[in-house]
């Protein structure tokens, strides 16, 4: 995926970064040794065959003179928090962080490398999938999230801090950030700005429910997991981890919007039983704030065309309905 967000160097800097991870031994030669993954869509990462023959990923922040949204600001200390959290707290499987340099001596931004992941990415083979395999994969990511949300944290919000005492405070200090993204680039919702924050003001109500701040991954999608022989092996992608509630989890989107995909699955893995009234109108102002993003964040990565827009935008107004708001 192509984003102006994306930090691409020379074959020299990576050369670099690689000697000051692994020492001058390891730096590759002749040519063929590096090629971008082109899966995400904010960080560049490069899959590198060293030396010796390991590959390893090398994923770079973006340049400091492209704005990025609020929520995005020091996105990868977020993900190296997470990984050691991760792997700290739980079993479940992400890369180990080989080295980690952040102090912008090589290139302009934070970069970091680990093992690549000689697997398959979940997004790219679920049309291969019958129903059956689908479900299943869905149980065992519904199972390993519930894990990663046993991780507790002292206050809500960003896993580096500053928290807030309460997820009230937390979440709608992160929608509001959003929504103040959207206003400074003048991104058209389909839906007034002040219309949106009064249907917020008005259900934040249930937010008060969520007393523990809990590990919460929210970016669990397909994409980000890597399977091989029918088994999960690896999480990836953790630069939006906070401490919230774990109904905000990507798995449980869908049970709001199915445009997201069936749910039932992930649920029945994790372990959730029926949705109280309160957690209904949560899954909603969650919805609500990952439609806004996906809208908002499109005029922050120059993406070719408007299919990003056009799909967001369909989103957010079945999102808005759930709370009797037309566009």
């Amino acid at each position: 995926m192509d984003s102006i967000t994306k930090n691409r160097q020379r074959p020299d800097v990576l050369q670099a970064m690689i000697e000051r991870a692994y020492g001058p031994g390891e730096v590759p030669a002749g040519g063929d040794w590096c090629s971008e993954l082109g899966h995400g869509w904010f960080n560049v990462a490069y899959r590198i065959r060293l030396r010796s023959g390991r590959e390893v990923v090398l994923k770079i922040a973006p340049p400091p003179a492209v704005e990025v949204m609020t929520y995005e600001r020091g996105a990868m200390a977020t993900e190296l928090t997470a990984l050691r959290l991760i792997r700290e707290h739980t079993t479940a499987p992400v890369p180990a962080v080989e080295y980690a340099d952040r102090g912008h001596r090589l290139c302009d931004a934070d970069w970091f490398v680990m093992p690549y992941i000689d697997a398959d990415n979940l997004g790219m083979l679920r049309d291969r999938h019958t129903p059956a395999q689908r479900a299943a994969y869905d149980e065992a990511l519904g199972a390993l999230n519930r894990e990663l949300n046993t991780i507790r944290g002292a206050a809500f919000g960003p896993l580096a801090g500053p928290g807030f005492p309460t997820w009230r405070a937390a979440f709608t200090r992160m929608i509001e950030d959003v929504l103040g993204d959207g206003e400074r680039r003048d991104v058209d919702l389909g839906h007034d700005y002040r219309m949106v924050r009064e249907v917020i003001a008005a259900h934040a109500g249930a937010l008060d429910e969520v007393t523990e701040p809990r590990f919460v991954e929210w970016d669990m999608w397909d994409n980000n997991v890597m399977v091989r022989d029918g088994r999960i092996v690896a999480i990836i992608d953790h630069e939006r981890a906070l401490f919230g509630d774990p109904l905000i989890e990507a798995g449980f989107t869908g049970s709001e919007v199915p445009a997201y995909g069936d749910s039932s699955a992930f649920i029945r893995g994790y372990g959730h039983g029926p949705s109280t009234p309160d957690e209904r109108v949560r899954r909603r102002l969650y919805c609500l704030y990952l439609a806004l993003i996906m809208t908002i964040e499109t005029a922050y990565r120059n993406f070719p065309g408007t299919d990003n827009y056009d799909w967001a935008r369909k989103r957010l107004d079945e999102t808005m309905a759930l709370f009797d708001r037309a566009g």
